[in-house]
């Protein structure tokens, strides 16, 4: 996965954001290698027909699959490999990719969203947790809250939520693949109100409590400076991280 560099606007603020998917089963823990430059960050350098870490005990597999970037545009995708159905697997990819913020000022809020995929038919379902500190330059982080709060351009803050938004107009609710059939995770306490925000590294954002096939969470970032905001170059990693519960 490759770590954007995104323009913030005239005082000089550039915000390089990357997001890398952990499955954690049992005694087994499945993570993306890192390697990175000031523009670009890759989460797994071995890129091929389609990258999946696989990790198995006796009761089921965990994998975070990365992507195929053997394809002749240059851009990379993100899919899950085929699985028998009977075959217990939990699951987890984020979509690879480059985002432009834009550029930022204290009148407008910038946004980024970015999909998390599960796969899941382990019968006891799944937590969803997002791991990373708030973008920061230097000694200076964003302003993160603990309580959800409205996006405020001109006040400094950095959030998520999981939820469909309209003030800004971002993200989507949580959604099963195929339709048609409910949803069978949901967003949690503090992410599931549309229009407002908050991050606490660690949180869980996402939960299912039984065998679900596939469930995509949408996780909106917003970003607003105010006057006051450090000029810089502000990065913030972030890992999407599964754990199944029993």
């Amino acid at each position: 996965m490759r770590k954007g560099k995104f323009q913030l606007g005239a005082k000089g603020l550039l915000l390089a954001v990357a997001v890398f998917a952990v499955a954690v089963g049992g005694v087994q823990t499945v993570f993306a290698v890192t390697s990175s430059s000031e523009n670009y960050q890759l989460t797994e350098t071995q890129f091929n027909g389609g990258t999946v870490a696989e990790g198995c005990s006796e009761k089921y597999c965990t994998q975070a699959s990365i992507g195929d970037t053997s394809r002749t545009t240059g851009k990379s995708s993100a899919a899950f490999d085929p699985k028998p159905e009977d075959d217990p697997v939990l699951e987890v990819i984020v979509d690879p990719g480059e985002s432009n913020l834009g550029v930022l000022t204290t009148e407008h809020t910038a946004t980024k969203t970015l999909i998390v995929r599960v796969r899941n038919n382990l019968s006891e379902g799944y937590i969803v947790q997002i791991v990373g500190n708030a973008p920061k330059f230097g000694n200076h982080s964003l302003k993160t809250t603990s309580t959800p709060e409205a996006s405020k351009p001109g006040t400094e803050q950095f959030g998520i939520n999981v939820v469909a938004n309209t003030t800004p107009l971002i993200g989507a609710a949580p959604a099963q693949v195929p339709g048609g059939q409910g949803v069978f995770g949901s967003a949690v306490d503090g992410y599931n109100t549309p229009n407002v925000f908050k991050y606490a590294s660690g949180d869980v954002i996402a939960r299912s409590t039984s065998a679900t096939g596939r469930t995509d969470y949408t996780v909106s970032m917003v970003v607003n400076i105010s006057n006051n905001t450090p000029a810089g170059k502000y990065t913030g990693d972030f890992a999407a991280i599964v754990i199944p519960t029993y």
